[in-house]
């Protein structure tokens, strides 16, 4: 692999989740993509997590997608493996949703998982 390439094995984004990703960076210039990782919390031991990001970490992994630069933490890489990213909104809440094929249990409020 070249340095300028990139790789996507770790998450794909859906067209919905594209879209509000770019509509979330438009009135942030200063922020080049978002980061998806995982913490370790709530009830059943992980949870994800996303965030603006202004620089790549030297050990994320960058997915690009339609003009939209998601970097991975490197401790969330195994675990995102194969999972895809949408956003969703309904009458009562809009979220991004992760469909991970790794998890084998969740909490029953959703908010945790393990793998």
């Amino acid at each position: 692999m070249q340095a300028n390439e990139t790789r996507d094995i770790s998450i794909k984004q859906t067209p919905s989740a594209v879209n509000k990703i770019k509509q979330l960076l438009k009135d942030k210039p200063e922020h080049v993509g978002v980061k998806v990782g995982v913490r370790t919390r709530g009830c059943n031991g992980l949870s994800y997590t996303l965030e603006y990001t202004k620089t790549k970490g030297d050990s994320d992994e960058e997915v690009v997608q339609d003009g939209v630069r998601v970097f991975i933490e490197k401790k969330a890489q195994l675990t995102l493996l194969g999972t895809e990213m949408d956003y969703v909104e309904d009458k009562l809440s809009s979220e991004f949703v992760f469909n991970n094929p790794n998890i084998k249990g969740t909490c029953g409020c959703g908010e945790s998982f393990n793998i």
